[in-house]
């Protein structure tokens, strides 16, 4: 079986690494493959059998395969909780982790057997993934986010797990490296800042360099192979005494080219040029730390407009459906930000301006709504379909502003208009 660390700078439950996913489930051999969710990251938060529960959905809806959760909220919690999670832990090829608070999984996990079946997985075969809060305990220092960037303790590291260490990598993981969320202050560097982080960088142990991995982007090491393969959709950046040296998506290189970089004991790195570079096309575009998922809305939203301003009705419903489509697709995410609030805004925008397209010019006001009607009901019966309630009375409400009367009966829903 072989052996891969995979770290994940962010988009761990999103339609952006389901491909990465799959790639490296299929290595650890035929389905069904034994595979976990460790839940502590998130243990301390409300909503954290939520949270889990969606890791769970998204493995199964889109990624395809079955995944359980490894469940331990707390050290202290139940004794047969505990040896339960560790009897899921060792028969895991697959063990996944995502997003929290480091602090408090380091925390959780210190007197546990956790670190030690970790590190017994990449000697003996198997894959760990983990992204976000996870992929910070990865090095030999980690970083306290929270209290520093919400709390505002002065800026420090604390011991990590250092399973990378365990492949003879003396790093620092920092993900949500190109962040951007900030706008009008400093968000990189996992909500650092550049001011933060040149600070810390100093009070690194000898030998140790920042390993920063994009939002959205994945570092997979092959501990048999010795290779170091960047996916995604931004660079892996090694960082030494303040000089960066980015390593791009697609490229796979040598461990030992990348340690070299690392402790300064070899030049920086250069990726090879692309076949069609010099014709321009072909490269990946370069990481701006905003998220694929307003992107993508603000695509459909421009296709929307494009087909309003040529009276285009069939391209403009396609717009709304694609746009209902890619919500949800990233609604198995577990997104810590407004993202899907925004893009629902921007649907509900669409749909009451495809009501108002749909009466200029109309002479049968049934059969000219009829296509945005029964457009918008599809979406209301997938929504329903996957009790995201909310969204459905959402359509539902706008239907209602439009003077459309929805009955809902066993043989489905039917409409008329009232107004």
């Amino acid at each position: 079986m072989p052996r891969l660390l995979a770290v994940m700078g962010s988009g761990e439950t999103s339609p952006t690494m389901v491909k990465t996913h799959r790639a490296l489930l299929g290595r650890l051999g035929p389905p069904p493959v034994p595979a976990v969710v460790l839940d502590t990251p998130y243990g301390f938060q409300a909503n954290a059998a939520d949270l889990a529960s969606r890791a769970v959905e998204y493995f199964r809806e889109s990624v395809g395969r079955p995944i359980e959760v490894a469940h331990l909220l707390a050290a202290d919690g139940d004794a047969l909780e505990y040896e339960t999670m560790l009897a899921k832990l060792r028969a895991a090829r697959y063990v996944f982790s995502g997003p929290g608070s480091p602090t408090y999984a380091l925390r959780q996990w210190q007197s546990t057997l956790v670190p030690k079946m970790l590190a017994e997985k990449l000697h003996t075969g198997g894959c760990i993934t983990f992204a976000s809060a996870a992929a910070l305990t990865l090095g030999a220092a980690t970083v306290p986010v929270y209290e520093i960037y919400k709390a505002g303790e002065e800026p420090r590291w604390l011991d990590g797990l250092d399973l990378l260490g365990e492949v003879g990598i003396q790093a620092a993981v920092i993900p949500h490296y190109n962040n951007a969320e900030g706008g009008t202050h400093d968000t990189r560097f996992c909500y650092l800042g550049e001011t933060r982080l040149a600070r810390m960088e100093k009070d690194l142990p000898d030998g140790t360099f920042v390993l920063g991995v994009d939002e959205h982007t994945g570092l997979i090491l092959d501990l048999d192979a010795g290779t170091a393969t960047v996916v995604g959709l931004g660079v892996v950046t090694v960082r030494r005494g303040g000089t960066s040296t980015e390593v791009p998506t697609g490229t796979t290189m040598p461990v030992a080219e990348l340690l070299a970089v690392g402790t300064g004991a070899g030049p920086a790195f250069r990726a090879p040029p692309a076949p069609d570079e010099a014709a321009g096309a072909g490269r990946p575009a370069p990481a701006t730390g905003r998220s694929p998922l307003l992107e993508n809305v603000a695509r459909l939203e421009a296709s929307f407009d494009a087909a309003v301003e040529a009276r285009d009705v069939a391209e403009a419903v396609r717009s709304v459906l694609g746009l209902e489509d890619e919500l949800v697709s990233w609604s198995r995410d577990t997104l810590q930000s407004d993202q899907l609030d925004r893009g629902r805004a921007a649907l509900r925008g669409m749909v009451v301006r495809l009501g108002e397209l749909a009466h200029l010019g109309a002479q049968d006001p049934m059969e000219a709504v009829r296509p945005f009607v029964d457009a918008l009901l599809v979406q209301r019966e997938s929504a329903r379909a996957t009790n995201r309630w909310a969204d459905a009375d959402a359509v539902r409400d706008v239907l209602v502003t439009l003077g459309v009367q929805v009955q809902d009966s066993p043989e489905g829903p039917t409409w008329r208009l009232v107004s």
